[in-house]
């Protein structure tokens, strides 16, 4: 009996699985050489796509009959389970045409040898033009649903940390274990208290996970996580939920621009940042001696300066001074605050205006994608026109978006105090400032550093 050596293929476990098993191809063979009187000395059998280039158990094969002159007889179901581009059929040609090697493509019930007819080796170049023709056009295929779906807003590939693909739906899901870790580093970073790579060591230390300081920085800069994703070139607004609000998003990249990072004190000094100095204009800075006592003097940014040290108790005292002459009149507290009052619902009614213009422009945008879409899937525009256009259009889009978003934001009442609340602190601060503590009438009401700035402002308005 001769021998032979037998090769079998699919291209992924989920074929095998499917029906296209390993087992049946080498039943077939079996029965092949036994009717033929063939030993089959050695199986290969690869389960890998043969469209390029490198399968293990093929490579293998190539180099025993290369090397190995007892097996001649190769064995395999048909032309395209051994090859299906052009690089391995010409390597088989070359051992067919210099080895004397023979391809028995059993289902085509075809022999490609070295003294082969004309017509079994035209018919075998069409079958390995088939098999490769198939593979291209399956890309083709694969590309073409794969930007169908990311039209559709759903991303074609796998999903982001915080994120699960969905193999039913075939959607893009929030993994409820990893979408709080993906809030909380954002949350983190955008705080300003955090560089990458104190960052990741909370992260271990606090989260339990481990990630490089390379991938959270393309983390907090993926714009998955408040619903866009880039697909070929071009970026898609997603079906799938944001993580992220626009805000915290905007923010954590202020704070990678340098902008949002927050000026850090070593200690909390009453008037830190509040005081000028009278003689050239310069900030009045803080020191701490002996670590208890505080002194304020000027910077000196202008060179020599005759402002002298003054303790933190003198300036608090001079500033009671200043606030106990501090009184504005009902009257003109009521018609400031009935203006700014007109003046806000002007704005209001602006900013209304503004977000239905801004809404129209969005609708406008979004009719002109959807029949541009229409003009290319018809053939009326090609691709490079297509993506330079759509580009430019979600470039656009976003921007509209994020104006969109800005003006829905509104104050609430936790965030703004009347003005009629702060001239009554205005009218109250020297009595307030006798109450407290000398930290304390730094900061006046001390609601916030804020507050105690606009106070200041009024003192200022009345002194003048």
């Amino acid at each position: 009996m001769m021998a032979a050596v037998a090769y079998a293929r699919v291209s992924s476990r989920e074929q095998e699985r499917e029906g296209y098993s390993i087992p049946a191809q080498r039943r077939i063979l079996a029965e092949y050489a036994r009717s033929h009187g063939f030993h089959v000395d050695r199986e290969f059998i690869d389960v890998e796509s043969a469209k390029n280039p490198g399968r293990k158990e093929f490579g293998i094969l190539l180099r025993l009959l290369e090397t190995d002159a007892s097996p001649r007889i190769v064995l395999v179901e048909k032309t395209d389970r051994l090859y299906r581009n052009r690089a391995d059929a010409l390597a088989f040609e070359e051992l067919i045409e210099n080895r004397g090697v023979e391809v028995h493509l059993v289902k085509e019930a075809r022999v490609i040898r070295k003294d082969s007819r004309s017509q079994d080796r035209f018919m075998h170049d069409i079958h390995v033009a088939v098999a490769k023709h198939y593979v291209e056009n399956l890309k083709e295929e694969v590309k073409k649903g794969m930007r169908e779906k990311a039209e559709e807003g759903i991303y074609p590939g796998r999903a982001s940390f915080g994120y699960r693909n969905n193999s039913t739906t075939r959607s893009i899901d929030i993994d409820p274990e990893r979408a709080p870790i993906v809030k909380t580093i954002f949350e983190w970073y955008g705080s300003g208290d955090y560089s990458l790579t104190t960052l990741r060591k909370a992260v271990i230390r606090d989260l339990g996970i481990r990630l490089s300081r390379s991938y959270l920085e393309k983390l907090l800069k993926n714009r998955f996580y408040i619903g866009y994703f880039v697909w070929q070139g071009i970026e898609y607004k997603g079906t799938h939920t944001p993580l992220i609000s626009g805000e915290l998003f905007a923010k954590v990249q202020g704070v990678f621009s340098g902008r949002n990072k927050p000026k850090y004190r070593k200690h909390d000094f009453a008037f830190a940042g509040l005081l000028t100095c009278a003689f050239d204009g310069c900030t009045v800075t803080t020191e701490l001696q002996k670590g208890k006592y505080i002194y304020y003097r000027c910077s000196h940014g202008r060179g020599k300066c005759s402002l002298p040290y003054m303790r933190e108790q003198d300036v608090s005292k001079r500033l009671g001074t200043v606030l106990k002459d501090i009184h504005v009149p009902e009257a003109v507290a009521q018609n400031i605050a009935e203006s700014l009052q007109t003046d806000n619902e002007r704005a209001e009614s602006e900013r209304q205006r503004r977000m239905v213009r801004i809404q129209q422009q969005l609708a406008g945008l979004r009719g002109r994608m959807d029949q541009m879409y229409e003009d290319k899937l018809n053939g009326k525009i090609d691709d490079g026109f297509w993506t330079r256009k759509m580009n430019e259009w979600r470039g656009l889009e976003r921007t509209l978006e994020s104006q969109h978003s800005a003006m829905s934001a509104t104050l609430t009442k936790e965030n703004v105090l009347s003005v009629k609340r702060i001239f009554e602190l205005a009218n109250r601060a020297y009595f307030l400032s006798l109450a407290r503590n000398t930290a304390e009438r730094g900061q006046l009401s001390s609601l916030d550093r804020a507050v105690a700035s606009l106070v200041y402002v009024i003192v200022l308005t009345f002194l003048c």
